[in-house]
């Protein structure tokens, strides 16, 4: 991303590899209270943006921040930088919008990615800060064609500022990530690095777009078959997340192999996210921590992965009844209610559980094929990734 504030940016030590040994891969499996070896070189001061990060010293306390949140807070503090409060015109509309960020899942993955093949935390910063600025980019558009009013638990920014201004803040974001890549040469990325990494962000913005495209041709298909669905929710949601992880490790230097499994494990959490995702609206305890409206789905008739094998399973008069709550009932909330009652009595929230549950599984797999060279403590980060955030 270009930088909206250039200045003087304290340089970022490159992280060395704490295990440059073959070694044993220890188990990538979620326990109930993990506590994985912290990044071997947190930021300091996070409250001030990136500065000098010193090497951990062993027998670090056990309640040591993790490297997800050493990193959350140096990215927050690079977005604070780069959209100060002063900000006016485009830039405190991109404020507004990346301030305070959601759960920073696509930049984690690319600062983990590098990392995990022993790339430098400064060089691929942007990179991360960038492809965080398409996330929300998209948010901003989808919020205008779904019609959402809030988003994280405030105003969307089509209802703050206007849908036009909207519109054309979430371009600019989409600009401003490839304009990142530039910057990681800047700082000392290879060319042919920055080369291949711009290659794979820009098929991944074209598939975006066309998974986006035929989400909204599938509206009131319950029909739709769960293949189809998966193939639209991997275009997308996980085109973006596997990018982020091919990325990441291509600027940080990894090689063929690495790269495309690392790209493999955000291919399945991605899927894995989405179905979540589409899940969240009818728990209702986790549906009131959405930070947006959970009954977008219903307004829009979109069939989720959990109403579609609902309406393969439910007999006759469920199915009729689904039918009616998607497709005719003017009432958003009951008819969230009403597709919440056959969801359970089919059992279909229990099958996207288990289903997102395997495409984590399957993503933690991959991680255990990583190199033995590769960095314990972030290939456990992106592990946890896999972990539900309710």
């Amino acid at each position: 991303m270009s930088d909206p504030h250039p200045g003087p940016r304290p340089r970022l030590d490159p992280v060395p590899n704490p295990h440059p040994h073959p070694h044993p891969r220890p188990s990538l499996d979620p326990a109930p209270n993990p506590n994985p070896n912290p990044n071997p070189n947190p930021n300091p001061n996070p409250g001030t943006g990136p500065g000098p990060v010193p090497a951990r010293p062993s027998g670090s306390p056990p309640d040591s921040p993790s490297p997800r949140v050493e990193f959350a807070e140096l990215l927050e503090a690079e977005f604070g930088r780069r959209w100060p409060g002063r900000s006016v015109g485009l830039d405190a509309v991109h404020r507004y919008a990346m301030i305070p960020p959601g759960k920073l899942l696509r930049p984690l993955l690319v600062l983990h990615a590098a990392l995990t093949v022993g790339g430098e935390l400064g060089a691929v910063l942007p990179a991360a800060v960038g492809i965080e600025g398409a996330h929300v980019g998209s948010l901003l558009h989808d919020d205008i064609i779904d019609r959402d009013t809030q988003r994280r638990g405030r105003a969307a920014v089509h209802t703050e500022f206007g849908p036009a201004q909207a519109v054309v803040a979430g371009n600019a974001l989409f600009f401003s990530w490839f304009a990142a890549l530039s910057e990681c040469g800047r700082l000392g990325v290879p060319a042919d690095r920055v080369e291949r990494a711009m290659a794979v962000q820009a098929e991944a913005g074209v598939a975006i777009c066309r998974g986006a495209f035929d989400e909204l041709a599938m509206r009131g298909d319950l029909e739709l078959g769960v293949g189809a669905y998966v193939a639209m929710a991997r275009a997308k949601t996980a085109v973006l997340l596997a990018a982020a992880c091919r990325v990441g490790a291509i600027l940080g230097g990894g090689d063929a192999p690495t790269t495309e499994l690392l790209g493999d494990f955000g291919d399945h959490l991605g899927i894995c996210f989405q179905i979540r995702d589409d899940v969240l609206p009818y728990d209702p305890i986790a549906a009131r921590a959405m930070g947006k409206p959970s009954d977008s789905d219903v307004r829009n008739r979109r069939p989720t992965l959990p109403v579609l094998i609902a309406h393969r399973r439910a007999d006759p008069k469920s199915r009729a009844a689904l039918r009616h709550a998607l497709l005719d009932e003017t009432e958003p909330e009951l008819a969230l209610c009403r597709i919440r009652a056959v969801l359970e009595r089919t059992g279909a929230l229990d099958t996207a559980h288990a289903m997102a549950d395997d495409h984590a599984r399957r993503a933690r797999e991959l991680l255990t094929r990583l190199p033995a060279t590769a960095h314990v403590a972030h290939v456990r980060a992106l592990a946890l990734l896999t972990r539900p955030a309710y």
